[in-house]
């Protein structure tokens, strides 16, 4: 229920009787890649359903299933269901240098396909958006809760910043938000054939004390040429100078983003707002006002 097949055929093995181990499903810290996925809009959507619930809640338990199945089959960890999100994370039970790629690689195959499904007239999925954080970090992970209910998941800040992440995807319009440190992994180790990334802006999250400069994961150029890589490079040139308080040189460069391009919209617009220059003592961090 918890595992993909390949993590429960390696619990099994670990045990001479070819059960599995429940020893190593005990609690225990690790370095996790943690991923919050979760259905946008869905507060609206609980409201005008009222009248047919049992829809909705089919709806939503077939949206679900698009991200644990995805989740599972990159090899990743099913945790906790949290209303209208899901959790999943790698690098428990086993340590794993896959386990950041293997988190980028469900996140894409989940964004993936809820895009197909915006393309199916009709399909009771038709018009669902999903938002998607992943972080990497130190974490508690396995079995966790009190005497009379226990889940496998994961516990740590990690686990926060995740979901900050992708409530952030809602204000910078995108789907995929990746922290500092995977960001850096998805440039140095992903092959552009299965996923590019760029920097989007440094930010201090309401709530938090450290910034972090956030990135957008993005599938390869062949399946989304709408943003060349010509194009990210240009945009991260601009991100460049905003931050160091360019904003004249920032404006121009974003400005040959395609119209399509709502992620450059959260600069431009700050830019513009500041008539195209930097505030006196800029550091170059947004300060977000709330979740």
């Amino acid at each position: 229920q918890f595992f993909a097949p390949p993590i429960v055929a390696a619990l099994e093995r670990t045990s001479a009787e070819g059960s599995l181990d429940a020893s190593l499903l005990e609690p225990r810290e690790c370095a996790v890649t943690v991923l919050f996925c979760d259905l946008r809009g869905f507060s609206q959507r609980a409201e005008s359903a009222a009248h047919d619930l049992r829809g909705l809640l089919d709806r939503v338990s077939a949206a679900l299933a698009i991200m644990t199945e995805q989740i599972t089959a990159c090899g990743g960890v099913t945790g906790d269901f949290l209303g209208d999100a899901t959790l999943g994370f790698w690098g428990w039970p086993f340590a794993s240098d896959e386990a950041p790629l293997n988190a980028c690689r469900a996140a894409l195959a989940i964004r993936r396909h809820f895009q197909a499904l915006r393309g199916a007239a009709g399909h009771p999925l038709a018009d669902f958006e999903v938002g998607i954080g992943i972080a990497h970090g130190r974490a508690i992970a396995g079995k966790i809760g009190t005497r009379d209910r226990m889940t496998i998941t994961v516990f740590g800040p990690v686990v926060n910043l995740a979901s900050r992440l992708e409530g952030l995807t809602r204000q910078l319009q995108v789907p995929i938000l990746l922290d500092e440190e995977m960001g850096a992994i998805v440039r140095h180790r992903l092959s552009p054939i299965e996923g590019r990334s760029r920097r989007l802006a440094r930010l201090l999250p309401y709530g938090l004390e450290t910034p972090l400069t956030v990135s957008e994961l993005l599938p390869p150029e062949a399946e989304y040429p709408e943003l060349t890589s010509e194009q990210l490079v240009r945009y991260e040139e601009g991100l460049e100078h905003f931050l160091a308080g360019r904003w004249e040189a920032a404006y121009h460069c974003l400005h040959d983003m395609p119209p399509a391009d709502r992620a450059q919209d959260f600069l431009t617009l700050r830019i513009t707002q500041m008539n195209r220059t930097a505030p006196a003592g800029w550091d170059g961090v947004i300060r977000m006002p709330g979740k």
